[in-house]
């Protein structure tokens, strides 16, 4: 198991590092055999034109690299193609300074985005940015459509909404001077199941005795008038219908009113659409309940302002709304009653720049209601862009009120907008390669809700200027194979190489191979190339410095001697594996210097008139000298002495050298040590002296003395000074008083032991007189002898 776990970390590890490597050169990886090619892989490409630029066995294609690197490969910065993209603005009209009660305008003269017109050339890989100024302008046009469900219980609403236009136009005029207010109204399609069971109940769909209408799906009641009264008595003329099912069909209404336009009234101005409901919708696919299979084309169908083709065509999908709101500039509020909010506020996430409000139960709050939701819609600026030509992105960055700023889709957008305010836009638009056939493309930028938009021109630099100059079978490309441009040919189809001198049959064929062989040897172009038409193409190296040439790619510029871990020392250039030396150096590596400045002495004489200078140094030819210019002779006599001054000064800031310290001694490197064994000692590799020296106080000093490289001076780091005659006899007072206090402690110490001894003797002598068995037999001794008599003793010895 741990052996698993190590090889999956060590795997990981050479994935993490491989990702991490820089992707190199992309200018030579492209391999663009033309200028055009070359320009359209990156902004940092650049073609040489030169017509000598390329050394032998280079492919064409290492005309394209970095601009740097061309200029160091010998490529001048007038033979380099290099277009750069541009911008023009064509139309720059400034936004509006107007104010409630001021000058009448007409909407068209509105302005509020600045510029609105620009044409922009895009290169390859360098983003162009453009700067949009946004104002919210005072006393902007508004037009409002009141799209109202009248199924059956919407009934007590309808009574409400009967006295709206009066009542809205008088509280729309805080906001605006010019407002326009329509009204269209929806039910369901006309289709049995979701109108009624039976024929009969077309004609009055409601229970009882209801007097209802006959259902329809949408019906444009009023087209957008300036006139509140008149909205006041077509709507108080209509009536409720009725239907099935819950959902009502008010998407087919909703796009009605987006696509109609004219039948509408829509002017370019701020348009609003209040979608008022006490249920839900039917969407794309519900029409399959009556038999309704087609889908919906998102066109106009009214006819006597009656949409004609609801039995015809399916609901339209939530995306399908949701275009043809945009593509139309219509902002929608939702207003439904609380049953209803979340799956409306749904539907608003998926709608740009619509708003829901809470419906009361009667259509009461309505136009408190509306005023909230278009406070809260024009507080907000959206950006959009029409569809993006193939290849080409863009990024947005947003600068908004209190320094607010934002990137990605927050970039898009800034809140909190109030009448008057500016706000600004950075967009920057990149493209990547160049559209097929180089044609131009138009970009629309607006913000969402607004009829106002900023139209771009985008041109596509897929060419270099050189290339017009180009000349169709020309004699340079062999006998005109090739159209010769930008210092290069470029053949005609079925042909190759740098000349056009091979077709691209004859390739690899064995007799063109035998050319690319160096000395009839087995590798073909020194392994470091392809042959091509009987003739190498190096390969090209990941370093653009670097590169293999020659006739069979046998040289290169990055395998010559280095010396301090530089190609030719950082003196010199590498040709074909062998270092061309700059001036005044020599050398494999040249790093050997020819300027003998530096073994010039202060005598003016080379190294002292006591060696040769080689390579910028001395080379003492007398053992006994060392040093940069042979000046130092360790072992002679008076070292020590000569020194010593400095020594001095450097090491305890005394002797007579210590104001011209800095200046005068700093010909060595000081080492200080704690003690004379920590001082080196001699070895054979160098030569070395131990001094021994004396300052003005009679303190003695000890160093070392050595050259080896640098001049090395190691020295003891405390002086060592004699006794002064002033302190001999206080020295010997404080020696004789530590004497005589010895003494006295010892006669101490000696009269309490005989004190001492004496008080143990006279305890023992009395501890004896008082012991019992001093006068008596120790009462518990027993005595060791046992006397035994013979039983015979003094009988007569019987006879035998």
């Amino acid at each position: 198991m741990d052996l698993k776990l190590l090889f999956i970390s060590t795997l990981l590890g050479v994935i993490c590092y491989s990702s991490a490597q820089p992707e190199g050169n992309e200018c030579i990886k492209a391999n663009a055999e033309s200028c055009g090619d070359c320009i359209q892989v990156g902004a940092k490409c650049g073609w040489c034109t030169d017509i000598s630029f390329l050394k032998q066995g280079e492919p064409t294609s290492a005309r394209c690299d970095e601009l740097e690197s061309l200029k160091k490969r010998g490529c001048v910065a007038a033979k380099i193609e290099n277009p750069r993209g541009s911008q023009r603005t064509l139309r720059n009209k400034p936004v509006t300074n107007r104010k409630k009660g001021g000058e009448k305008l007409k909407p068209e003269d509105i302005t509020q985005i600045q510029p609105q017109k620009l044409s922009v050339s895009l290169r390859s890989g360098e983003p162009q940015k453009i700067d949009l100024k946004f104002k919210r302008a005072e006393d902007y046009p508004i037009d409002l459509y009141y799209l109202m469900d009248l199924s059956y219980s919407m009934k007590d609403d309808l009574e409400n909404v009967k006295n709206l236009g009066t009542s809205l136009m008088l509280e729309m005029s805080k906001i605006t001077s010019d407002f326009r207010i329509g009204f269209g109204s929806f039910v369901e399609k006309t289709v049995m199941p979701y109108i009624s069971t039976t024929p009969a109940k077309l004609l009055n769909p409601c229970t009882g005795d209801q007097n209802c209408t006959s259902p329809f799906s949408y019906k444009n009641v009023l087209k957008l008038t300036s006139n509140g009264q008149q909205f006041n008595t077509l709507v108080g003329q209509q009536q409720i219908s009725g239907n099935l099912d819950s959902p009502e069909g008010g998407f087919d209404a909703i796009m009605q009113v987006a696509v109609c336009g004219e039948h509408i009234g829509w002017r370019n101005v701020t348009r609003l659409l209040v979608f008022s409901t006490d249920a839900g919708f039917h969407f794309a696919g519900d029409g399959k309940l009556g038999g309704i299979v087609l889908p919906n084309d998102g066109k106009c169908h009214l006819e006597n302002n009656m949409y004609t083709m609801s039995h015809y065509y399916d609901y339209p999908s939530i995306a399908h709304l949701v275009q043809k709101l945009s593509d139309n500039n219509i902002q929608t509020i939702f207003a439904v009653t609380e049953e209803f909010q979340p799956v409306y506020k749904e539907l608003k996430n998926l709608i740009p720049k619509s708003a829901v409000g809470t419906l009361s139960a009667n259509s009461s709050n309505v136009i408190n209601l509306i005023i909230d939701a278009y406070n809260s819609l024009s507080s907000e600026v959206i950006l959009e862009n029409s569809k993006l030509p193939e290849g080409v992105t863009i990024t947005y960055q947003s600068h908004c009120k209190n320094g607010v700023v934002s990137v990605g889709e927050d970039g898009r957008k800034c809140s909190n907008i109030s009448i008057g305010d500016e706000v600004y836009f950075s967009i920057n638009i990149t493209a990547q390669g160049c559209p097929k056939q180089g044609k131009s493309e138009s970009l629309k930028i607006r913000p969402l809700g607004f009829t106002e938009e900023v139209e771009i021109k985008l041109s596509f630099i897929c060419d270099c200027e050189c290339q017009k100059d180009g000349i169709p079978n020309s004699d340079l490309c062999n006998n005109g194979n090739g159209t010769f441009e930008c210092g290069a040919c470029r053949c005609n189809k079925g042909r190759i190489g740098r000349e056009c001198e091979c077709r691209k049959d004859e390739v690899s064929s064995e007799d063109l191979d035998k050319n690319c062989r160096k000395d009839n040897g087995t590798d073909l172009c020194s392994n470091n190339g392809e042959c091509v038409c009987g003739k190498c193409e190096c390969k090209k190296r990941e370093n653009p410095e670097e590169y293999y040439s020659g006739e069979y790619c046998e040289c290169d510029n990055f395998n010559c001697d280095r010396s301090n871990n530089k190609l030719c020392g950082g003196h010199g250039r590498c040709e074909c594996r062998v270092c061309i030396c700059d001036a005044n150096y020599t050398g494999s590596a040249c790093d050997c210097s020819l300027d003998t400045s530096t073994c010039l002495a202060s005598n003016n004489q080379i190294c002292n008139g006591r060696g040769n200078c080689e390579c910028g140094a001395c080379r003492c030819t007398d053992p006994k000298f060392q040093g940069p210019t042979c000046e130092i002779c360790p072992t002679c006599p008076g070292v020590c002495t000569e020194h010593k001054a400095c020594v001095q000064c450097r090491a305890f800031g005394t002797g007579e050298k210590k104001d011209t310290c800095d200046r005068e001694c700093n010909y060595f490197t000081l080492t200080k040590v704690k003690d004379r064994d920590k001082l080196p000692q001699p070895v054979q590799a160098f030569p070395l002296m131990h001094c021994k020296e004396r300052d003005a106080n009679d303190c003695w000093f000890y160093y070392t003395y050595a050259v080896n490289n640098n001049t090395e001076v190691h020295v003891v780091e405390t002086l060592e000074c004699p006794a002064g005659p002033d302190i001999i006899p206080i020295v010997a007072g404080v020696v004789a008083g530590i004497v005589l206090i010895g003494l006295a402690l010892l006669l101490i110490w000696k009269l309490l032991m005989i004190i001492h001894d004496r008080r143990e003797f006279a305890k023992f002598e009395k501890e004896k007189m008082n012991a019992k068995w001093d006068t008596q037999e120790n009462p518990i001794y027993k005595s060791p002898i046992n006397k035994f008599q013979n039983p015979n003793y003094g009988r007569k010895t019987a006879v035998l």
